[in-house]
């Protein structure tokens, strides 16, 4: 059989075409103009009067007005919650309570469409990743924690497994509905009452929640959603009818809470900042790693905490791993969330994209190689195409601080010791990757690395039945699994 000498031309997407827009529709999505505080099972109105606008990333334009409470509201919602934690919850059977939970997750499945496409709307957030993801792990974790309400004695053996009273919890905007599932429905099984403040950027699926809840029967108070600013967040974890404070999001802010706690009897749980490493060592499956580096930091804006965001290569397959990066990065569609096709969405607020807009300029200032796709950004909106850094020292402040953006740091390595040291070199412990052929290697790193959770061959994969959570500056107490029932109960 004769071979052709002809070159096949490589080819270069979106060379001369394009995707036809796929728009998920919204026209199913039941939205108010004006959002009230959910407190003692109704809608009521801030004290102060006070609304602020929700913002959609994706083209700037107001989606509702949601209320901003204040201290007063904050006193409001904690004495529902401590009444139906003394006079209704804590009485209640616990099967029964498990009934509630159960009931919630069936709900959240039937809405699950609605609440994606909210989702996406409010946070910028593709619609692929908030209906394939988010919003299946949310209908998950709630019937997860329905299954242990009445199967605390078995989850602690030889101990009187007992809740702590009203639960408040602060929710951040990268996950904004899961990290509310992640919360509330560990802290109902055990018993206890909450009161919730979402992030100020993406309240509107929380909100959202609260219908649910109300129309699923849950007893009045036991659940509390208010919304508001930093300032509402601080009310209500110095408030002192509150017996265990959960917190997701900044460093920063958890040391603030930290020192606010101290001396009290309150528990806490910190989930906070990180700048995960994600290792590539020579006969990892490359394709796969590509793919799930750019799953890691790219698909979620890097608006995760978790995000892989400084990976590591072996010399000897750096190459061709920076050239199937690039290219792989040239595939990906940035534009419309709701639009099936968009791979990045909208960054979430204006202020974080001048954050990242920093950051980008810096890494340059620093002496880095700046990669970025060729993709075209949207004209109105908060967009940042997905950004690739190269000669980076491990002493540069886009390797060491979190930039929670689209911004991927290359850096190399010989040994498996180099690597190790290297990937600990940061302030932060939340999340680790590992692809190699080797489960020696595997095994070698996990033990080693000082990280919560270290995904082997695979990243960003979450489930209800596993505990998360950080070491160091990341945080402490874990949430999911068996361990997140722990932190909301005395034991």
């Amino acid at each position: 059989m004769s071979k052709s000498n002809k070159t096949v031309p490589k080819l270069k997407f979106n060379e001369g075409w394009s995707y036809a827009p796929a728009p998920e529709s919204a026209s199913h999505v039941k939205l108010q103009d004006r959002y009230d505080l959910f407190i003692g099972g109704k809608f009521v109105k801030p004290t102060s009067g006070k609304y602020f606008d929700t913002i959609n990333p994706a083209n700037e334009e107001k989606i509702a007005q949601v209320a901003e409470a204040n201290s007063a509201d904050v006193d409001k919602a904690v004495k529902a919650a401590r009444t139906a934690y003394d006079k209704t919850w804590k009485k209640i059977p616990a099967k029964e309570r498990g009934k509630y939970i159960y009931r919630i997750a069936r709900m959240i499945q039937e809405r699950a469409r609605e609440l994606a496409v909210i989702e996406s709307m409010d946070g910028g957030k593709p619609i692929k990743e908030s209906r394939d993801v988010d919003i299946p792990l949310v209908a998950n974790h709630f019937f997860y924690y329905a299954g242990w309400a009445d199967k605390l004695q078995y989850a602690f053996p030889n101990k009187i497994p007992r809740p702590l009273g009203v639960a408040g919890q602060i929710i951040p905007w990268n996950f904004p509905l899961l990290m509310a599932a992640w919360k509330i429905a560990p802290a109902l099984a055990c018993g206890n009452t909450v009161v919730l403040k979402p992030a100020e950027t993406t309240p509107l699926t929380a909100l959202k929640l609260a219908e649910i809840i109300q129309e699923s029967g849950l007893p009045d108070g036991v659940v509390n959603i208010i919304t508001g600013f930093g300032e509402t967040g601080a009310a209500l974890v110095n408030h002192p009818g509150i017996d265990k404070i959960a917190f997701t999001g900044s460093t920063d802010v958890g040391k603030i809470i930290q020192k606010a706690v101290a001396g009290t009897n309150k528990k806490v749980t910190l989930e906070l900042g990180g700048k995960a490493a994600n290792i590539i060592f020579d006969g990892a499956p490359i394709d796969q790693a590509v793919e799930g580096i750019i799953n890691g930091i790219y698909f979620n804006q890097g608006h995760v905490c978790c995000a892989g965001s400084r990976l590591f290569v072996q010399e000897s397959v750096y190459e061709e791993v920076l050239q199937k990066l690039k290219d792989r990065i040239e595939t990906l569609i940035v534009g419309d969330p709701l639009d099936k096709n968009t791979d990045v969405g909208a960054i979430n607020s204006r202020a974080q994209l001048d954050t990242i807009n920093k950051y980008l300029q810096l890494g340059q200032d620093e002496g880095s190689e700046m990669f970025q796709g060729s993709c075209g950004l949207p004209g109105k909106g908060f967009f940042c195409k997905p950004t690739i850094f190269t000669n980076v020292a491990q002493s540069s402040r886009i390797a060491q601080e979190e930039i929670f953006g689209p911004v991927l740091t290359i850096q190399t390595f010989r040994t498996d010791d180099e690597v190790i040291e290297k990937a600990n070199n940061t302030p932060y412990g939340l999340s680790a990757g590992v692809w190699t052929d080797k489960g020696s290697k595997i095994f070698n790193l996990t033990t080693k690395m000082r990280a919560g959770v270290v995904w082997a061959n695979t990243y960003n994969k979450f489930d209800p039945t596993a505990p998360f959570g950080g070491y160091k500056e990341s945080g402490y107490g874990r949430e999911g699994g068996l361990h997140g029932l722990g932190a909301y109960l005395k034991l």
